[in-house]
């Protein structure tokens, strides 16, 4: 499995990743799922993937060699995000339908991400089908793969106004809650940060295996958990504001 998260706010966009690949318990791989595009100070594009590794590997191998021939259309000379996504949905589409005939799903979804000089940033989600959505100010997020563990940490903090660094400890917390309830997810997590308008990609992480920083996150989320659960009220205080709250509706 896989699970991919990134974040739009108005500072920018996180990217963040795990990179183990489970074709069952004997065959256990490790392939980064972050591509990154573009041409510094003109476009910057990270590619997010999730699903059939042969269908992602071949899509990715195809836009790096539509850049290396100077394609009529290739993610050097797209006019916009949506064009782009377009552009990634018809390179999957056209990969997944050479194995139509196999029993084997082929399905592959991917969250692109960037900008391009003169417009806005932008991240979109591209489904197997090759169609896809956009992130909104109520949702800055969006997630492929193994996306429920991770989720509830997102949709409790993350606003359009929250900085950076933030929503980079939202996806690597989120991460971290996906890959301690599932273990077809697994580090290495590669986390790359976007600074609006910055038109680079030079904030790029990895964390391994053994990461101190990943150990330590666990831990430190780990116990504010705990800490945050030993404080809620008991359940027999609440029977009784129930038992009063009814006694006095009942007197009116």
């Amino acid at each position: 499995m896989t699970y991919c998260v990134a974040i739009s706010v108005n500072a920018g966009i996180v990217f963040c990743s795990d990179s183990l690949t489970n074709a069952g318990i004997d065959q256990v791989s490790t392939y980064s799922k972050m591509f990154r595009f573009g041409i510094d100070g003109e476009r910057q594009f990270v590619i997010l993937t999730a699903g059939n590794l042969a269908t992602t590997q071949a899509t990715i191998s195809r836009l790096k060699r539509d850049i290396r021939q100077r394609a009529s259309v290739n993610l050097h000379n797209v006019a916009s995000i949506g064009d782009a996504a377009d552009y990634l949905g018809e390179i999957s589409c056209e990969q997944q339908s050479k194995h139509a005939s196999s029993c084997t799903s082929f399905e592959a979804s991917f969250i692109l991400g960037g900008q391009i000089r003169g417009s806005r940033h932008e991240i979109i989600h591209v489904y197997p089908e090759g169609n896809h959505i956009t992130s909104s100010s109520d949702t800055p997020y969006l997630q492929i793969g193994e996306s429920k563990y991770g989720k509830p940490i997102l949709d409790r903090i993350l606003t359009p106004e929250v900085d950076l660094d933030t929503s980079s400890m939202c996806a690597l917390v989120s991460m971290d809650s996906t890959l301690r309830s599932n273990l077809s997810v697994g580090p290495p997590v590669e986390i790359l940060m976007y600074t609006t308008d910055s038109l680079v990609l030079n904030n790029f992480r990895r964390f391994d295996q053994n990461s101190d920083f990943l150990r330590d996150l666990k831990r430190t989320w780990d116990s504010l958990l705990k800490n945050a659960f030993q404080q809620m009220p008991s359940l027999s205080w609440a029977a009784n504001w129930d038992r009063s709250a009814h006694e006095r509706s009942g007197a009116l």
